[in-house]
């Protein structure tokens, strides 16, 4: 039987991956690579580490809103996120996450950031509002 966490959507969508978590904030312009979806921003904690395919789990987004157009540019070279789940969104993410189709929610009732952990495999549902624990 599944956890479920209750979250707020932001951007519609379910899709079921392996959980990549950072506690940092994360700017897509400038701090990921758009081409290989690889973290280029050499401060950040998962600086080197892909996020292409993978659940992201940041407390925010941070940084230019040209951001947004990075994530939608992932999107169009298969190199963005499966989903994101973001502690509180900020516009710039909730705008890159929305035009490019990609799962969002953010607000979940737990600290995700600590609470879930890098490689455990998760579904997020924003259609209905729910991370669950597989």
């Amino acid at each position: 039987m599944s956890e479920h966490i209750k979250c707020r959507m932001i951007s519609k969508g379910k899709d079921t991956g392996e959980l990549l978590v950072t506690k940092d904030p994360i700017s897509f312009l400038g701090g990921v690579d758009p081409n290989t979806g690889l973290v280029i921003d050499k401060k950040h904690e998962l600086y080197d580490q892909c996020i292409t395919d993978k659940i992201l789990v940041i407390p925010s987004g941070k940084g230019s809103t040209v951001g947004s157009y990075v994530i939608y540019q992932m999107a169009k070279n298969k190199t963005a996120p499966k989903a994101i789940i973001c502690q509180n969104a900020e516009p710039i993410i909730a705008i890159g996450a929305i035009i490019s189709k990609i799962p969002m929610v953010d607000n979940p009732e737990v600290d995700v950031t600590t609470y879930l952990k890098t490689d455990e495999i998760i579904t997020v549902d924003a259609d209905n509002s729910l991370i669950s624990l597989n």
